[in-house]
């Protein structure tokens, strides 16, 4: 696994360095283990491991690219590994996400379009204590991504989605038993979408943290 490791970090010092670039084709494995003093072995589970979070792309018969190095591409391991938590380490997960979220919308304040602001309403529209948990949920999602959009930072926004999908089942749960969950979460989303159209950052910042940590609170006691 240390041989592994090196030529993880050899491949990542390349890649810092600018040898290489996004898109780039790597040279051949004869060529670049040679190159950084490495056994081919050593250098196949390297980009093996790569692979997986999405720095490398190995085609068939054609050779190994460097990915575009996207946020949303690379947060895909970041989401693999979030969904992996369960029971009480959600809670930290949830801490995460009351840093981030209010930061993220505070940006958005200042950033916001009509055409967002009229999609983040329409998010709301036809919700009611009768729909079920699971459109509750996706309407939950798509709000909160709005505002991540808006907010035009590619790194946070695909962070945040990460941290989002392992809440989903927590938000189900949290419809499920809670009284007038619907109506709760539908008051929180217009009075952020308000203060989000009056621009008024620092209100948004603290409306976001209030929401964020009422499904904290009541997983905390769920738990």
């Amino acid at each position: 696994m240390a041989v592994t490791d090196e030529a993880i970090g050899k491949i990542k010092d390349m890649l810092i360095r600018g040898e290489l670039k996004a898109g780039d084709r790597l040279p051949p494995e004869k060529e670049l283990s040679e190159r950084l003093g490495l056994s081919r072995s050593s250098l196949r589970e390297a980009v093996k491991a790569l692979e997986l979070i999405r720095v490398l792309d190995v085609r068939r018969g054609d050779g190994t690219y460097v990915t575009s190095l996207d946020a949303k591409l690379l947060n895909e391991a970041v989401a693999f590994v979030v969904d992996l938590h369960q029971d009480r380490s959600i809670l930290e997960l949830f801490e995460v996400r009351r840093i981030l979220e209010p930061a993220t919308a505070h940006l958005a304040a200042s950033k916001i379009t009509p055409d967002e602001l009229l999609a983040l309403r329409g998010t709301m529209e036809g919700i009611d204590e009768n729909t079920a948990v699971e459109e509750l949920v996706a309407h939950d999602l798509e709000f909160h991504s709005i505002i991540t959009e808006a907010a035009g930072n590619d790194y946070l926004g695909s962070l945040l989605e990460a941290l989002s999908s392992s809440t989903v089942r927590a938000r189900i749960w949290r419809g499920l038993t809670q009284e007038k969950a619907v109506a709760h979460t539908l008051a929180e989303h217009k009075a952020i979408a308000d203060a989000l159209e009056r621009g008024d950052a620092e209100l948004v910042r603290a409306l976001v943290t209030v929401h964020i940590s009422g499904v904290e609170n009541w997983l905390r006691q769920a738990l």
